[in-house]
């Protein structure tokens, strides 16, 4: 078996590596391709017997959300630490939440409450490469705050990676776009050192009336021929494999072109992303903000218009065998938790009305239709806030009305794929600052997630250096699974 070298030496069937390269470069139906680096595990692929879930859908409530305002309240605290809000009682005994969140309390005995999760990183951008990877994020000595080649990947991309459906949908969804913050987007949110392969599909919000999903169309001036031509093009390509499959570059270019095509063709696909498929009166459940203002950002009153229908459009993909959709609770540069002005308005009218629609409703359509016990259910953010109302401890600040950035202490929530429904683990101090019990990192997170998937979490990956390094550092809080 030969090598193809730089020059451009030809293959057994007359096409050059050059040319290779150059055809799998093509946006054949706007979506680009970027140069992919090849990881393998280490581990042998396959199921354990530890987690029931298929698929995951996580709600990432980007900006930070206030956990002592939403679900770990501390009502004999003192008013600069409680805040505003009342506690309500929820089906779980002895379990409240906050008074704007009524939907969810009727759904708390699907939920687990892990109200210990700390770390020390207070930036927005390394956060949440923290949160979604369980890795520390540090490279070379610096902190990470924007994406690269070498950056460890995020859920989606190692479940894509280690147990690929091998049907014609993506493995990872990301809905409704990427969010970005301080001129890049947020690290994590991309596959890292698994390449473009394992990016995920970023499907737009399905909440918009001229809806299309990116790729599943042709794209202007390619017609039905053009497309057809391109698919024998890239037969010859694929024929040409054996001789080429030292090349990480070409063959993981042509993956990704043979799964765009499959994609494009795909009457399953299309169907999936078509919500005018469901009935309308599940549709008003999920939610339609139509009296939001989409030319602002949650965090200047325009709500979260997107939300409803994405959470609906998770349930059908996650049911037509997509393994990881992302929900953002914002939109592109919305940081919508991120609430250090007018921090309990911005709850009560901007951020709970639809939080409190959709998610619950995400819960009860997945119980209803069976889906809850192989559906992993994680709704977290990157942090929480401070437990002081007002209390400045980063260089965004807050106001006398605000609440500033807090890792040291905050909640994830989790459902489905086994998790006991109504079970509360770890616990805060009495002013929601620090854990008091059962401290759990954001690697325990990490290991939960594969574990609750039924992936080992020692199961290895291979990093561009050879390195083979755990999917996740932590372990799994298997006290809270039945």
């Amino acid at each position: 078996m030969f090598k193809i070298n730089a020059a451009g030496r030809v293959l057994c069937d007359g096409i050059t590596r050059r040319e290779v390269l150059r055809v799998g470069g093509l946006s054949l139906f706007g979506i680009s391709l970027p140069k992919i680096l090849r990881a393998a595990e280490k581990s042998p692929k396959g199921r354990t017997t530890a987690g029931k879930a298929k698929s995951c859908i996580l709600f990432f409530m980007e900006g930070g959300p206030a956990q002592q305002d939403l679900w770990d309240m501390k009502p004999d605290a003192p008013v600069e630490y409680r805040g505003e809000f009342k506690p309500i009682s929820t089906t779980v005994p002895g379990v409240q939440v906050c008074e704007h969140l009524p939907r969810l309390a009727k759904q708390m005995h699907h939920v687990a409450l892990i109200r210990s999760v700390h770390h020390n990183i207070i930036d927005h951008n390394a956060s949440t490469y923290f949160m979604l990877t369980g890795r520390y994020p540090l490279e070379n000595g610096q902190l990470v705050t924007a994406p690269g080649p070498g950056l460890f990947p995020p859920y989606g991309s190692v479940l894509a990676k280690l147990r690929p459906s091998g049907n014609a949908l993506p493995d990872f969804v990301h809905l409704p776009d990427l969010m970005s913050n301080l001129g890049s987007d947020l690290p994590a949110q991309t596959a890292g050192f698994l390449g473009g392969a394992f990016d995920p599909y970023v499907a737009g919000d399905p909440s918009l009336p001229d809806y299309v999903p990116p790729g599943l169309s042709l794209a202007k001036g390619v017609s039905p021929a053009r497309l057809e031509r391109r698919r024998t093009l890239l037969g010859q390509l694929d024929s040409a494999l054996a001789a080429i499959t030292d090349d990480p570059q070409v063959d993981t270019l042509l993956e990704h072109q043979k799964r765009a095509f499959q994609l494009i063709g795909s009457p399953e696909a299309r169907a999936a992303f078509d919500l005018s498929k469901e009935p309308d009166a599940l549709r008003e459940k999920y939610g339609f903000d139509r009296k939001a203002d989409r030319s602002k950002q949650a965090r200047q009153f325009g709500g979260l218009p997107h939300l409803g229908q994405c959470m609906l459009m998770a349930r059908r993909l996650i049911e037509a065998g997509v393994q990881l959709v992302t929900v953002c609770a914002g939109r592109r540069f919305c940081q919508s938790f991120d609430t250090h002005k007018e921090h309990f308005p911005l709850l009560a009218r901007s951020l709970l009305p639809m939080t409190d629609q959709a998610f619950p409703t995400l819960l009860a359509d997945l119980d209803e239709r069976g889906l809850l016990d192989e559906t992993l259910v994680v709704a977290m953010g990157e942090f929480g806030r401070t437990p002081k109302v007002g209390q400045i401890v980063s260089s965004a600040g807050a106001s006398p009305q605000g609440r500033d950035h807090w890792p040291f202490c905050f909640t994830v929530l989790m459902a489905g794929g086994g998790i006991t429904g109504g079970a509360v683990y770890g616990a805060s101090d009495k002013y929601a600052a620090y854990p008091e019990k059962d401290p759990v990192t954001p690697g325990d997170i990490a290991a939960t997630i594969y574990y609750a998937l039924g992936i080992d979490p020692a199961t290895e990956i291979v990093d561009p250096l050879d390195r083979p390094l755990p999917i996740a550092e932590g372990k799994p809080i298997t006290a809270i699974f039945s």
